[in-house]
């Protein structure tokens, strides 16, 4: 009597179920970094902690003005200066001549803002949680180590996003240093949704597959046009940077002009293209779990839009108006995967 040789190539379902559960609870831990980072945007905290990684030369920031030296102004618009000087030769010698001369001749970045404790902690708590997210990648790619041999792909992919996550966090220093500097900002931004893109890659490999039947094509669109949408968001939030100190929140769209309406317009094609997705996704059927959430996601996306736009932009909607169009792409791209990688052999039984 024979019997069938064991598959040491399998991976244990214990395992990989724990590898999936750490992915998600990362997963989690980035959307809510990207909440925390939309809040210190919209409450213009971001040059709260003027140097990078400490809080004012400190692990635990101060809470006064009395806390700090009579020159701290000086002090850290020199060390900025000192960390542009450095960033402008890396942008030269990738041939970003212009740009790095931009930053170099701006004095304006080198305006350091008073002290406001406020500001200080809502940015401190942002650098914190980025912290707790950078702990979790660390186990994430430990974790994915042990399952080097039977799934080296979780591996690779998990080893990019902890250098993804290096690299954010150094370019995050780069943020500050130049004083909130509209193009670093939008990257930061982007940079966080290929580490979401890639943690979303790492959560569907972990668990059970489910092919949908779908061609490829309408969700890589969704996904592009979200991605587009949200760039066109933040030319909105720049501009709006540029005349919120001398202009009331009532004028600030209408002083904006083509940005928002050409960001206003866009957003119908995306709804449009939306809803020929989930339309799609319900005639399938393999994927229907994911129709009701990409349907409040987006909804919920072009509803806070229009808050902020018949609102006056208010900043509680801010954030969270970011975070439903991250969450949306994260989904949709989930759904992308399952469409791709639907025979894939990482499906795994007891999970």
């Amino acid at each position: 009597m024979q019997y069938p040789i064991p598959n040491t190539q399998a991976p244990t379902p214990n395992a990989l179920k724990s590898f999936h559960k750490l992915c998600l609870s990362t997963l989690i831990a980035v959307y809510i970094l990207i909440l925390v980072g939309a809040v210190v945007r919209s409450t213009g905290s971001g040059m709260g902690c003027p140097d990078w990684p400490r809080c004012f030369g400190n692990f635990i920031p101060p809470t006064s003005v009395d806390q700090l030296p009579a020159d701290y102004k000086e002090k850290y618009a020199a060390i900025r200066e000192k960390k542009n000087i450095k960033f402008a030769k890396y942008l030269s010698a990738f041939g970003f001549k212009d740009t790095a001369e931009k930053i170099l001749n701006d004095k304006s970045i080198l305006v350091e803002a008073d002290f406001n404790p406020v500001k200080t902690w809502i940015e401190y708590i942002n650098r914190l949680t980025g912290v707790v997210i950078g702990f979790l990648i660390i186990a994430l790619t430990w974790r994915s180590f042990k399952l080097r041999k039977e799934q080296p792909v979780l591996f690779r992919i998990s080893l990019i996003t902890l250098i993804g996550v290096i690299f954010q966090g150094w370019f995050g220093s780069i943020v500050v240093s130049t004083n909130l500097t509209t193009w670093t900002i939008t990257l930061h931004m982007f940079l966080a949704l290929v580490i979401v893109l890639l943690l979303v890659y790492l959560q569907h490999r972990s668990e059970p597959v489910h092919a949908t039947g779908m061609s490829v094509f309408l969700p890589l669109a969704a996904i592009v046009l979200l991605f587009v949408q949200v760039f066109l968001g933040t030319e909105v939030r720049s501009a709006i940077d540029m005349v919120s100190s001398s202009l009331p929140r009532s004028g600030w769209l209408e002083s904006v002009g083509r940005p928002f309406i050409t960001h206003r317009t866009f957003s119908w094609i995306v709804l449009a293209i939306q809803a020929v997705l989930i339309v799609k996704i319900q005639k399938t059927g393999g994927a229907k779990s994911l129709s009701l959430p990409l349907i409040i996601l987006i909804l919920g996306t072009f509803l806070t839009g229009v808050g902020m736009a018949y609102l006056d932009v208010p900043a509680v909607l801010q954030p969270l108006h970011l975070l439903l169009a991250t969450m949306a792409i994260g989904t949709e791209a989930l759904l992308m995967f399952r469409i791709t990688n639907g025979s894939s052999s990482s499906s795994i039984s007891g999970i």
